[in-house]
């Protein structure tokens, strides 16, 4: 059986590098290419022929952003399954793009014959992650209290942006007073007691970029 695969990636030089990974396999063709989500949503709303698994970048420069698409992807085309394929590996993307519906997550630098073989997984509806990935996932599982929850990752994220706490409970619509206890969890988790130590620890333990 062919898997109809559509790339999605901002840098045309690496999609090609993908499309000759997939294609060295007979029984996996690229059917279709966008560089970044919103054109991918046009092409599948488009699309004459079938499409199984969409391989996504995260970011993709101004366009539409890899787990903003994937949502979109799976809400629109639940037939169609998404892996992604990035740079990024810390705790926040994965957790955002599992989250988006993503059947998976790997590595731009793995072999090529585990993307071939998680593509095929993808469109047999299984789960397919990079080892590193699956690791970090188990290592989350079995992290106890001081794992950080996906809501402090969130507000770890907007703080990392420069947002302060009124702004960071604006976008999480949440209160002030949320932030604050957010904040308290976080300082605690990461043994820290300010929030630009806070950022500079999740990034070194590769929870956010």
């Amino acid at each position: 059986m062919t898997v109809h695969v559509m790339l999605v990636d901002d840098h045309p030089v690496v999609r090609a590098g993908v499309r000759a990974v997939v294609e060295a396999h007979p029984d996996l063709r690229v059917v279709a290419e966008a560089a970044d989500g919103a054109e991918a949503l046009r092409i599948l709303e488009a699309a004459a022929g079938p499409v199984d698994v969409v391989l996504m970048d995260l970011q993709m420069g101004e366009g539409m952003d890899g787990v903003s698409a994937t949502r979109a992807v799976r809400e629109r085309r639940p037939d169609v399954q998404v892996l992604i394929l990035t740079t990024f590996d810390t705790e926040a993307d994965i957790l955002a793009a599992v989250d988006a519906g993503a059947a998976g997550y790997l590595l731009k630098d793995a072999p090529s014959e585990e993307i071939a073989r998680a593509v095929r997984q993808a469109a047999a509806g299984q789960k397919a992650l990079a080892p590193q990935v699956a690791a970090t996932l188990m290592g989350r599982m079995a992290g106890g209290a001081d794992v950080l929850s996906a809501r402090e990752i969130e507000l770890l994220e907007l703080i990392a942006r420069g947002a302060t706490n009124k702004a960071a409970a604006k976008e999480l619509f949440i209160s002030e007073a949320t932030v604050k206890t957010h904040l308290v969890h976080v300082f605690q988790k990461l043994g820290v007691d300010n929030r630009t130590r806070a950022v500079d620890e999740a990034r070194r333990r590769r929870i956010i970029r």
